[in-house]
């Protein structure tokens, strides 16, 4: 518990930050008197927040569908959209005996993806994830030690162990799907303190996803799932490349968290 309890504090860190242009000061200024256990701790995450580091990585996870995920400097922090992506794999995800069903989070970043969908299925799940970043590998693993998850640093699919193919029921791939034009125009919170890995999508932000499709049919079990997100704009273009990859297509979106979401079939 923060041993920083004035209102008065919370007031000038909660100024400090609007003048700094976040948004939330006041939520933020709460997040950070709670974090810091010392007065310098606490000055030193204001002025990491104040120069605009991600609050995630100040104070080093973030809240993401009612978990707390480790996120380290430089990884990319789950955005709250992407609890749409987890709920409806979680409506997939089939209770499979004895093992549960086998779930792969491909680009998985902090595993904030596969540990939600774990939390939320309420029965086991077999888990497997993947991302080049080292960092976001070592994240991953705390945040799926729990529930026993394993993780690998790869290139998509090139670690995972062959046994897997054939076998996968959900296929998350959190792919990056910024086109690389549009990169200069993101945040400077992520555009600065995040992995351009985890953000460039190519050239018209469908590079990876295209990796992916085309080897996704090769991993799933016969009535699995690969499911991403992408932009509304791209969805057209998205859509395309799954059934090119003779996979089954759907796209459901969620006004509320402005997401939009991909479910590709192998039947």
């Amino acid at each position: 518990m923060s041993v920083f309890s004035s209102s008065l504090l919370r007031s000038s860190v909660a100024s400090r930050l609007r003048a700094a242009g976040c948004v939330f000061a006041e939520d933020e200024a709460r997040i950070l008197l709670a974090a810091a256990a010392t007065p310098a701790e606490l000055a030193a995450m204001v002025r990491s927040r104040a120069v605009g580091r991600p609050l995630e990585h100040v104070v080093g996870w973030a809240e993401f569908a009612g978990l707390r995920i480790a996120v380290d400097p430089g990884v990319f922090v789950p955005r709250r959209r992407s609890e749409f992506l987890v709920r409806t794999a979680a409506g997939l995800t089939p209770g499979l005996t004895p093992g549960g069903a086998l779930v792969v989070d491909l680009c998985c970043g902090s595993g904030a993806l596969a540990a939600a969908l774990a939390a939320q299925v309420g029965h086991p799940v077999e888990v497997y994830a993947s991302d080049v970043d080292a960092a976001a590998v070592d994240c991953a693993r705390r945040n799926l030690a729990g529930i026993g998850g394993r993780v690998l640093r790869s290139d998509l699919f090139a670690e995972l162990p062959a046994e897997l193919r054939g076998r996968v029921h959900v296929l998350l791939a959190n792919v990056p799907y910024v086109p690389t034009a549009d990169i200069a125009l993101l945040p400077a919170e992520a555009r600065l303190h995040e992995a351009l890995p985890a953000l460039d999508g190519g050239a018209d932000g469908l590079d990876v996803l295209r990796r992916v499709a085309g080897e996704a049919p090769q991993w799933l079990a016969p009535g699995g799932s690969l499911l991403f997100e992408t932009s509304e704009r791209q969805a057209p273009e998205a859509l395309a490349v799954v059934a090119a990859a003779g996979l089954d297509a759907a796209l459901s979106s969620c006004e509320d968290l402005d997401a939009t979401v991909v479910t590709a079939t192998l039947r």
